[in-house]
């Protein structure tokens, strides 16, 4: 089975999980009539992304970072890059971002989003079909923070809407399994 496929049953099996999510669907359509998905250039749609929400060992509290580009706190992720295999995107793009070593806590994908990228440069405006998977990392090890982040940091779970309204990652904080 290709990637594509068992990606296509992992979005099956999250809309059983949570059937009220409607982007499930939109992204499962997206992956069946877009072949080139997976590559940074598809603009046209948009193109499918993979994301890390990192949690400590003890599930109290969550990695994120201040983006450079979009000046907001979000989870550590990025661009495919022709990678179908979003879950090594997200590993991947997690250890290269914060200097951690993470591990996948459930093979599962945990949440899903579509969003909206303004235009910046020559790439025009376009969305990302971000699939989101939960890992974990040592809390105690110190953090590199890379060019494309302004700050790394760990917060308590509770304490995310202080620093966000982004409800995509205040609804991954409301799925994050306790210890």
């Amino acid at each position: 089975m290709s990637n594509r496929e068992q990606l296509l049953k992992l979005i099956e099996a999250y809309a059983l999980t949570w059937p009220s999510e409607l982007a499930p669907a939109i992204l499962d359509s997206f992956i069946r009539r877009q072949p080139d998905c997976f590559e940074r250039t598809c603009f046209l749609d948009g193109h499918v992304t993979g994301s890390a929400w990192i949690v400590c060992p003890h599930r109290r509290r969550v990695l994120l970072t201040h983006h450079r580009k979009l000046q907001k706190w979000l989870q550590l992720g990025g661009h495919s890059d022709g990678d179908s295999n979003t879950r090594r995107v997200a590993k991947r793009e997690a250890e290269e971002e914060s200097g951690l070593i993470v591990k996948a806590m459930d093979d599962r994908v945990f949440d899903i989003d579509i969003h909206a990228i303004p235009a910046r440069g020559v790439e025009p405006e376009h969305k990302h079909y971000d699939i989101r998977f939960l890992f974990e990392a040592d809390d105690s090890v110190p953090l590199t923070v890379s060019d494309e982040s302004n700050d790394l940091r760990w917060l308590a779970i509770e304490d995310l809407s202080a620093l966000t309204s982004e409800e995509s990652v205040l609804r991954m904080a409301r799925k994050t399994p306790s210890a």
